[in-house]
């Protein structure tokens, strides 16, 4: 198979719709149905339902697109790490670290300050990105090591070095009457809160079942919650960076999350070994 074909197949497995993929592609609509056709001819399975109303991916397309998302990840890696490999042979090494925006904010300036520190230390480039996407960043290239959270960000395919654990709180507006309690249960929230919890987007770009308002950042979230709208619960190192109007209350038995380093296995780049040297020296296990 092809890298086109892929790509092909993956706009109309994630649109469900030829026309909505073929602007996506800015191609025609009939070209790309004879392509995915010639896929399926090929490959000698069925890859989409398709009726005059709907399309619909198989099993066997199911899998398809699983695989192909990570082998187009990993042809944009080869690329992105390849060009920063041929920079570095030019005299302009770097690193670049991909983290959520406005999480582990007093780790992420620590893990900086001690790296740079260091004599054969680099410039590091801060990819601050919205939730989940640090991990498809480091992916298919973009980042050359990430900082992830477990248990909602995935580290199959990387090696790790685990930083810190912390437990969680729930964000409510100030001077809310749940502000007044020591700590709270995960089950109690949305009835002692009055508000519903905010939604986070999946890695797959859908949204958990709720009556919580869909969010995409952080700033988006602190918004709904200072408004009244909502509440969220968050690890607790956020208190440190919450607004004026935001208070937070421990969440009793909410899962820890854990913070991790990640970088892909098979990363040879000394500035990537450097840095992780810095963080574990930081964050001994």
């Amino acid at each position: 198979m092809e890298t086109r074909e892929l790509r092909y197949f993956v706009a109309v497995a994630e649109e469900l719709h030829f026309g909505r993929a073929a602007q996506r592609l800015g191609m025609a609509q009939p070209p790309l149905s004879r392509a995915i056709s010639r896929l399926e001819r090929r490959l000698g399975a069925k890859l989409l339902d398709r009726t005059s109303r709907a399309v619909a991916l198989t099993e066997a397309g199911s899998v398809l697109l699983r695989e192909a998302r990570a082998a187009l990840d990993a042809v944009e890696a080869a690329e992105q790490r390849t060009r920063r490999a041929a920079l570095a042979a030019t005299g302009r090494p770097g690193v670049v670290l991909a983290t959520k925006a406005g999480s582990s904010g007093e780790l992420l300036a620590k893990l900086l300050d001690t790296y740079a520190a260091e004599p054969d230390a680099v410039a590091v480039d801060l990819l601050l990105c919205g939730v989940g996407e640090q991990e498809r960043m480091l992916r298919d290239g973009r980042a050359d090591v990430a900082l992830l959270h477990l248990p909602f960000d995935s580290t199959a395919g990387f090696d790790t070095e685990e930083l810190q654990t912390e437990s969680q709180v729930v964000v409510v507006p100030s001077g809310h009457g749940l502000t007044a309690r020591d700590q709270v249960r995960m089950a109690d929230i949305s009835e002692l809160a009055g508000l519903p919890v905010a939604r986070w987007r999946h890695r797959d770009g859908t949204y958990p079942d709720g009556p919580g308002p869909e969010v995409r950042d952080q700033a988006q979230l602190y918004q709904l919650v200072a408004l009244g709208r909502a509440c969220c619960v968050v690890p607790e190192s956020v208190r440190t960076q919450l607004r004026e109007d935001l208070t937070a209350v421990p969440v009793l038995d909410a899962p820890p999350v854990t913070t991790v380093i990640a970088w892909p296995p098979h990363s040879r780049s000394g500035a990537v070994a450097g840095l992780v040297r810095a963080a574990t020296r930081l964050c001994p296990s």
